[in-house]
């Protein structure tokens, strides 16, 4: 088996965008769905940004950053909200603000995006140390073994101070699953009684909300921060936003000065912000709807070549497996991705599909705004044409 998860591009490397040969003629469509974070703003978003009334945010001075934070506090049932250039410094400051002293501990899940894929941010700069427990499938853990790893035995020269838990929702390496909210409240109950506060990488929370078919306050109500990300499924070009209580944003303000992420006249990013939790939010239903649509289309059509399991896809992320010796996933990727004469010839038009590799055979596919009905239909039609061109080739 491979190592590595989510092995993302190197710069200027173009990954699965197809290197056999190419159709010389007829219409070609790209499916993207390598993340949510490809979608480009529409014009509705353009126009607001361009409209939008600025001024100097490091100053307090930018009307459209503080009406995007006044707004996100509210959504989140929280005391205030900042807005921050990027998710990984979201979830940064948030660990830095809970874990003021450095030599501190989090616990965190082994799978958390905030473990896997944000450089070891909160070791690397704020000298806090990751105290892992198991995710299990479902994106929870088993609150025994969290209880097991809040350290006891402090302030025993020995070792570290446990200082925050982190939870993710939804989780991404398990498949965008949503954690339930019984487990939310025993997490809570379980902080409470060592005195524990809770973050929330909430990169994908309103996917969580909408699926759960409750506000974000419902789910944030068990946390005491939460990082939402406005360029995911939400479609903003840029931006995330941390809540709290308002002592909380309060020391976030300097940190997100010293790390490089005070902005000026950051209104042309926040008025993008301002449509995505305005109007991005109920169509994120779609999103939802065309992954399951995906993965039963797998099931029916490409059985037992892929496998996957359609209970387990609750919102946007799709995760599936190649279970044939027929293909690598790296050769299924590129067979999805490039467009040929044949496919041309027998189907009338030419479908990319760009899929992301994660693990071993695990194959990811992420839905967002630019990802229609239609296209739904197109990358799985191009799914029938691939195993079969394949399976063809083994007999």
């Amino acid at each position: 088996m491979r190592s590595g998860l989510l092995r993302l591009p190197a710069a200027g490397r173009r990954w699965y965008r197809g290197s056999g040969p190419r159709a010389s003629a007829g219409p070609q469509r790209v499916v993207d769905l390598r993340s949510d974070t490809v979608s480009r703003p529409g014009a509705a978003m353009r126009d607001a940004m361009r409209s939008a009334a600025l001024g100097d945010d490091v100053y307090g001075e930018d009307p459209t950053v503080n009406e995007l934070q006044r707004r996100a506090a509210q959504l989140f049932g929280m005391e205030a909200a900042l807005f921050v250039p990027t998710g990984t410094m979201g979830n940064l400051i948030s660990v830095m603000c809970h874990c003021w002293e450095r030599g501190t501990e989090l616990i965190v899940g082994d799978r958390a995006h905030i473990h896997l894929f944000e450089q070891g941010g909160g070791a690397q700069i704020a000298g806090v140390h990751s105290r892992l427990v198991k995710n299990l499938p479902d994106g929870t853990f088993d609150l025994n073994e969290l209880e097991s790893n809040i350290r006891h035995d402090y302030p025993d020269s020995h070792v570290t101070r446990t200082s925050l838990i982190c939870l993710e929702n939804t989780h991404n390496v398990k498949g965008g699953r949503v954690l339930p909210l019984p487990f939310l409240q025993e997490v809570r109950e379980l902080a409470d009684t060592y005195k524990l506060p809770i973050h929330m990488d909430g990169a994908r929370l309103m996917n969580a909300a909408v699926a759960q078919r409750v506000r974000a306050s419902d789910i944030l109500r068990h946390c005491d921060s939460v990082s939402l990300c406005l360029s995911k499924g939400l479609g903003s070009p840029v931006g995330s936003i941390i809540g709290g209580r308002k002592d909380f944003i309060e020391r976030a303000v300097r940190l997100r000065k010293v790390l490089g992420g005070g902005m000026r006249q950051a209104g042309v990013l926040a008025a993008a912000g301002l449509i995505s939790i305005s109007d991005m939010v109920d169509r994120l239903e779609d999103d939802h709807r065309n992954a399951r649509t995906f993965a039963q289309g797998i099931k029916m059509y490409a059985t037992p070549f892929c496998e996957v399991d359609v209970d387990t896809v609750e919102t946007n992320i799709l995760l599936f497996t190649i279970n044939s010796p027929l293909a690598t996933t790296e050769e299924f990727c590129r067979r999805m991705g490039e467009v040929s004469e044949e496919e041309v010839a027998e189907t009338g038009r030419g479908v990319r599909v760009l899929l992301l590799p994660i693990y071993g055979h695990i194959l990811r596919a992420v839905w967002h705004l630019d990802v229609s009905e239609e296209d739904t239909r197109l990358a799985l039609g191009k799914l029938q044409f691939v195993v079969n061109k394949l399976e063809q080739r083994s007999t």
